[in-house]
């Protein structure tokens, strides 16, 4: 079915909202960025979406919107190489799966999706449970979510930083202290590029 020029503004927006932060837009957001005046404006737009397989909505969640593999946007399958820990670092465990994602995700380089486990990362709405989109990369820039394996064994989500000959694996939750740990014993296994979070 078809849709409007409005609804595919929309669309492409939600598409660049999601592949940017990992999580879905609020209402709110969609109503600022489009200067529309009414809610209502934008829930009719996205029941159209969600009518036509583009989009799915779950309910009594603030960032619910979900893109789906209608029309003509591509879809990817990812290996699932196992947990990360945002938390504490853990042994990766390997899993064997596979994930479909939306090739607007995927980099120039080798992509994985690493499962999460821990709450370290919960201000940068990463949760325990979630997916996050891994691009295989050995060198990370300052403040850039890694995977980091430590010691050659654990895995750790953490922010990257570069304090001399140390580095700080800063996590995202107020509760918990950052990691300082020699630059030998850290091993930069890829950077987070999306995150994809199953109700």
């Amino acid at each position: 079915m078809a849709i409007t020029k409005r609804q595919k503004e929309i669309l492409g927006y939600l598409e660049e909202y999601l592949s940017s932060n990992g999580y879905g837009p609020t209402l709110e957001e969609i109503a600022c960025h489009f200067e529309l005046a009414s809610l209502n404006g934008v829930h009719k737009h996205l029941k159209a979406l969600e009518e036509r397989g583009f989009i799915r909505r779950l309910s009594r969640h603030a960032r619910s919107i979900q893109l789906l593999g209608s029309g003509s946007r591509e879809r990817h399958s990812l290996p699932l190489l196992g947990y990360v820990a945002a938390g504490q670092p853990i042994e990766a465990i390997h899993q064997g799966e596979e994930v479909s994602v939306p090739d607007s995700f995927l980099t120039r380089n080798n992509n994985y999706i690493l499962k999460v486990r821990g709450d370290s990362m919960i201000d940068e709405h990463i949760q325990d449970g979630d997916y996050v989109i891994v691009d295989e990369r050995s060198q990370a820039d300052e403040g850039e979510l890694v995977i980091a394996l430590v010691d050659q064994q654990n895995v750790t989500l953490k922010k990257y930083y570069r304090e001399g000959r140390e580095i700080r694996l800063q996590p995202a939750n107020s509760d918990m202290e950052p990691i300082y740990i020699d630059e030998s014993r850290v091993r930069i296994q890829g950077i987070v590029v999306g995150i994809i979070r199953k109700y």
